[in-house]
């Protein structure tokens, strides 16, 4: 755990959400402290990936507050948004690679985007991040001719070109194989140590899930139904918590 971190970077009170008649976010509470790294588990359809797009406001709730480094984002306009997603990267699950740009150009759109024009300044920051994720010299490939896990290196290192306080990742190591997803893994952790980097991932692999995680939020029928250490979920007696650990359909479970 990381007991020198004790300001809060993420805080979520009540939110709720619903999709036409089906709810979603029934009232969820959740605080994300800086520096740490916290792990979202839950059944399929509990509204994991829609949690994340409603922290940097691509989806907004209909009730509650989003709070990012102690500022409300519920009111804000799209251009004040804006400099909320710059404390906020995000890798999304299918990494959602632009297939018309090689890796290089990936990598620097969001710079681009943020108003960035020194190309000096675009080639450095985009050759550091590709070696942080160990894709040195990868920057004229296309999209197309990258493995599963390459593409998900290129997503990681487009979400930290910025330089963001925090990292939401969706399903970082989906698809792919046991070692591949080790490395995803190392590289998350890796973030966080070196710097200090701030992290929330939704995953449905529990064993990422136990390696990465300072704590772990369970979402179970719209709400934080457990938030507590790896160790704590391990050990908890809760029959609900067990059979999800274990992988025991308990005939209550959410349908896509």
């Amino acid at each position: 755990m990381m007991s020198d971190k004790t300001s809060t970077f993420i805080e979520v009170r009540d939110l709720q959400i619903a999709f036409g008649q089906q709810k979603i976010h029934r009232g969820i509470n959740l605080k994300v402290q800086a520096g740490e790294t916290m792990v979202v588990i839950g059944g399929s359809g509990e509204g994991k990936s829609v949690l994340l797009k409603e922290l940097i406001g691509l989806l907004r709730p209909d009730q509650g507050s989003v709070k990012i480094d102690g500022e409300e984002i519920g009111g804000l306009k799209e251009r004040a948004m804006a400099s909320i997603r710059k404390k906020v990267g995000i890798l999304f699950q299918n990494g959602a690679l632009f297939d018309s740009l090689n890796v290089s150009q990936n990598v620097a759109f969001p710079l681009i985007q943020s108003g960035v024009s020194d190309q000096n300044r675009i080639d450095e920051r985009v050759t550091h991040c590709l070696e942080v994720v160990e894709l040195s010299n990868q920057g004229e490939k296309m999209p197309v001719q990258l493995s599963g896990g390459m593409r998900k290196r290129v997503a990681l290192a487009r979400a930290i070109v910025n330089q963001p306080q925090c990292v939401l990742y969706d399903e970082p190591t989906a698809g792919l194989d046991p070692i591949v997803s080790d490395s995803i893994n190392k590289l998350i952790r890796r973030l966080q140590k070196r710097n200090k980097v701030t992290s929330i991932v939704v995953t449905h692999d529990m064993k990422s899930a136990f390696h990465i995680a300072d704590r772990i939020a369970y979402l179970y029928q719209g709400r934080i139904y457990f938030e507590g250490t790896p160790e704590e979920l391990k050990n908890s007696d809760d029959q609900q918590i067990k059979n999800f650990i274990e992988g025991v359909s308990d005939n209550h479970h959410c349908l896509e």
